[in-house]
């Protein structure tokens, strides 16, 4: 007679990515209630640069608006860097601790660049102008982000994905963000004449050098 044995079956949950997924939206809900103008403003930053005239001051950098989402960007960027990772076979999409660390080291990563970048930004006497552009980078960040959550549930609940949706996920990001730069730029030409040494030190210091020295600890690890 042969001896059966037992293996424990092993199921991966998603519930909390549900969650993650349900959360997003009360936050992105939440949001467009408290700042219903400003919110229908902000939806049409792909078509008009409306949004960025109006909020334009440093001052609503420190906004609820902001604020949520931030929390959403966060959310969305960090869903996308794990479901990359489980491409690469370095991660599990399923594995939701993973999530809350990357969560985690993402949110210290930007909230310490941001105190650095406030710290040289006075140190230079271009706070004011740091304070803009740190406004007009986590809008399109943030517009992108919303943009990127819904491809995260289809990426997320599609077993087999091609590496080539990845790799032009990956490129349409970078190429957004590099022309944020450039029209951050053009925007704030006039106010960096006469401090172009201290915008290319600043530039270096806070918008080349971490995302470096990050790559090359990922790369070594």
């Amino acid at each position: 007679m042969t001896a059966a044995a037992l293996h424990p079956r092993l199921l991966e949950s998603n519930d909390w990515a549900t969650l993650v997924f349900v959360l997003a939206l009360v936050l992105v809900a939440v949001c467009k209630s408290l700042f219903e103008t400003r919110f229908s403003d902000f939806i049409r930053l792909i078509v008009s640069d409306k949004y960025l005239k109006v909020y334009k001051d440093s001052s609503y950098l420190w906004s609820g608006f902001i604020v949520i989402l931030f929390v959403v960007q966060m959310l969305s960027f960090a869903f996308f860097i794990q479901l990359y990772l489980h491409q690469l076979g370095y991660v599990s999409k399923y594995d939701g601790l993973f999530y809350i660390q990357l969560l985690t080291y993402m949110s210290v990563f930007v909230l310490s660049k941001f105190l650095i970048d406030k710290i040289i930004g006075a140190a230079f006497a271009m706070e004011e102008f740091a304070d803009q552009f740190n406004l007009q980078k986590i809008s399109y960040r943030s517009y992108l982000a919303l943009l990127l959550f819904p491809v995260n549930v289809i990426l997320f609940y599609q077993t087999i994905v091609p590496n080539y949706i990845y790799n032009a996920l990956i490129f349409v990001v970078l190429t957004i963000n590099l022309i944020t730069y450039l029209a951050s730029l053009k925007n704030y030409q006039n106010s960096l004449t006469g401090k172009l040494f201290y915008f290319i030190l600043y530039l270096c210091a806070l918008e080349i050098a971490p995302y470096y020295f990050l790559y090359y600890w990922f790369t070594k690890s």
